[in-house]
């Protein structure tokens, strides 16, 4: 019997499929790590009802599906998914398993890591394949101040969890193909400790950060709580979002959701607008796609401002509501 070729595995996450690409992006990385190592590259699929799913991951770069599809699994399970996972990677040993550090991201790998006794690196930057063929997880330390570079040399498979919007996921093709490998349900599951009675989607954002065309970033020279939330009026005015600072998030000006920098969220505006923001490396890394940029500081040698296209020396809030009150007279004629 040929022995099977080895494969890198993505953990299918669909609940929120069209805000949340954080698996396709895996896909898109998974293949350019896959050439490296000669592998190939599978995805997981569980739930109910799942063939859209499938077909949208196949569309997307994976050429093997394994989907367990069962009434029971129409609601998400941590310890029914952690289970059946550690059934399917014990029996078809992946190289390695990537997973979307979203909330049920982080619950589920760190769980599935300890049954499988591997290694498991959280909220990964980068993945890479070095010399040896092993995986090089890059994962911010420290705070954010340091990135770890981080390999699993003798556990498999070696696992890891990725922020969303570190990659780019490959754009949709209709005439791939993929092997679907249906998986039955075991019936030695466990079951679930949780009854869900009901679900409400939480209000969320117009548009993903990460996603958003035009982003309005601020930072401690706002000057304060209440100055700061002008950023938001400006932002609906445009149709944007709002970025922070690290500072900005420490001081509870806004919510984590919008940090944006190199061990956080990574954006890619057309339009960048930064207030009161001195340029710390860990924030300009993060901002280092965007198209066009806007700076206002009262520093004209802030590093913020060497790299904008357009640099205003002045007070930011004051720039801010002044725009504000502009934008707002125009639209009105």
């Amino acid at each position: 019997m040929a022995e099977r070729k080895r494969s890198i595995w993505v953990f299918g996450d669909y609940r929120n499929y069209f805000q949340n690409r954080v698996t396709l992006q895996l896909l898109s990385r998974a293949n350019d790590l896959a050439k490296a190592i000669d592998a190939e590259v599978c995805a997981t699929v569980f739930g109910h009802e799942v063939d859209e799913w499938v077909g949208e991951y196949i569309a997307h770069g994976a050429g093997r599906i394994y989907v367990c599809d069962h009434p029971s699994l129409k609601f998400y399970s941590s310890d029914v998914s952690v289970a059946l996972m550690e059934k399917l990677v014990r029996e078809f040993k992946p190289e390695i398993l990537l997973i979307g550090a979203t909330a049920f991201g982080r619950e589920f790998a760190p769980r599935l890591a300890k049954r499988l006794k591997t290694g498991l690196t959280a909220d990964c930057i980068g993945l890479d394949i070095n010399e040896e063929g092993l995986l090089v997880q890059t994962a911010p330390a420290f705070g954010g101040n340091l990135l770890a570079k981080i390999v699993t040399p003798e556990r498999r498979p070696q696992m890891a969890t990725v922020r969303p919007g570190t990659f780019q996921e490959i754009p949709h093709n209709h005439q791939a193909k993929g092997e679907i490998v249906s998986v039955p349900l075991p019936d030695d599951l466990p079951k679930d400790r949780i009854r869900l009675i009901s679900s409400e989607r939480q209000q969320a954002r117009e548009q993903r950060l990460e996603d958003a065309a035009l982003v309005v970033c601020g930072g401690r020279g706002m000057g304060s709580k209440k100055k700061f939330k002008n950023l938001y009026e400006l932002a609906r005015v445009l149709g944007g979002e709002v970025g922070a600072t690290r500072p900005v998030v420490y001081s509870k000006w806004a919510d984590e959701d919008s940090l944006v920098g190199q061990a956080d969220k990574h954006i890619k505006p057309k339009v960048l607008f930064s207030f009161g923001i001195s340029g710390a490396i860990q924030h300009t890394a993060g901002i280092k796609d965007a198209g066009f940029i806007i700076a206002v500081n009262k520093n004209p040698h802030a590093t913020m401002m060497r790299m904008a296209d357009v640099a205003i020396v002045a007070d930011a809030n004051q720039v801010c509501t002044a725009l504000i009150r502009e934008l707002k007279k125009r639209i009105r004629t």
